[in-house]
């Protein structure tokens, strides 16, 4: 048990000198609150890094806190095995060099590499031989982005990007301030703020990118992965929905969730009970009448379209058309 009290206050230990030597300096307070801990434990864990040799000080009065003395660095010699092992093996190489930055991701790679302890340097290169990012999903042909590491040099040095963007409703010049970049299923998107709306961009549909003269502030306090979410589910509610009711085999059920429309598969009532027949009665959501017709065709006679009835003499057509090819 006083291995593991000292593994855990080592750990802490190694935290708290990481998070004063990013920050410049917190209080006990802010300390504690980020840790978990007591205030009291924060004043003792001080008290042990000074012990130690770590030049730290602590301020009185309002304002103060605990600081490091200028310039102090720590080597990573605190990180744990798995720590390294985490932070070389999932290096995604593939959009880092996408973004520009493959050099620079390789070069951080081996400066870390060169800080660990003789013992776990080893380890943890073979660690990230054994791990890779293959962002794309299977089957999808991954459009290219002449502009991308325009994109990138826009959001990194807060400068406003002068593009042309074709959207739905046709091909449009813009100025952007890009705010942050996503990459989703394989697909780049950009995050920007046009005049005083911050929305997501298809980074493959932008016909032209470059960087203007000017600069811009960045909005406070905003949050790429948070304003992703919130945007991504806006996005995907806000598609054109098309409800097409069926009767289908129990048995293709589990098949039918993969081919509706994935932001309103939860809508679907896949636990109605089937009749005598094992049939059940559905309303399948799609984007599109197109998408419905080839998705629902390759179901056979597992699946029977009854609305609209528009789809239901394509199916019709379709399933004539077939039985005259093979008759």
């Amino acid at each position: 048990m006083s291995g593991i009290v000292s593994a855990v206050r080592a750990t802490r230990l190694m935290a708290m000198l990481l998070l004063l030597q990013a920050r410049g300096g917190m209080t006990a307070v802010e300390l504690a609150t980020e840790l978990a801990v007591s205030v009291r434990t924060i004043q003792r864990d001080a008290e042990a890094l000074s012990t130690a040799g770590v030049p730290l000080y602590a301020e009185r009065g309002r304002g103060g806190g605990y600081r490091l003395v200028g310039g102090y660095r720590t080597r990573l010699t605190g990180l744990a095995r798995d720590e390294a092992q985490a932070l070389l093996a999932v290096g995604a190489t593939g959009p880092a060099a996408e973004l520009g930055l493959g050099q620079a991701l390789m070069s951080a790679r081996l400066k870390l590499a060169a800080a660990l302890p003789a013992e776990l340097r080893a380890e943890v290169s073979v660690a990230a031989g054994r791990f890779h990012l293959d962002a794309p999903g299977w089957f999808a042909t991954r459009q290219p982005v002449p502009v991308l590491e325009t994109l990138a040099r826009g959001v990194f040095g807060d400068v406003a990007i002068q593009a042309r963007y074709r959207a739905r409703s046709g091909a449009r010049n813009c100025l952007l301030e890009p705010l942050g970049l996503v990459l989703k299923g394989g697909a780049w998107y950009l995050v920007a703020r046009e005049d005083t709306t911050v929305r997501g961009y298809r980074a493959d549909r932008f016909e032209h990118a470059a960087v203007s003269a000017r600069t811009f502030t960045r909005p406070a306090g905003f949050d790429l992965a948070a304003f992703w979410s919130g945007w991504r589910e806006e996005f995907e509610r806000g598609l054109p929905c098309l409800t097409v009711s069926v009767r289908a085999r129990v048995a293709c059920l589990r098949r039918l969730r993969h081919v509706v429309e994935p932001a309103r598969v939860s809508e679907v009532c896949w636990e109605t009970a089937p009749d005598d027949a094992g049939w059940v009665s559905l309303a399948l959501p799609f984007e599109k009448l197109e998408y419905a017709r080839a998705a629902l065709l390759g179901f056979g006679a597992d699946v029977e379209v009854l609305d609209p009835a528009e789809l239901r003499g394509q199916m019709i057509t379709a399933a004539a058309a077939l039985s005259a090819l093979y008759a």
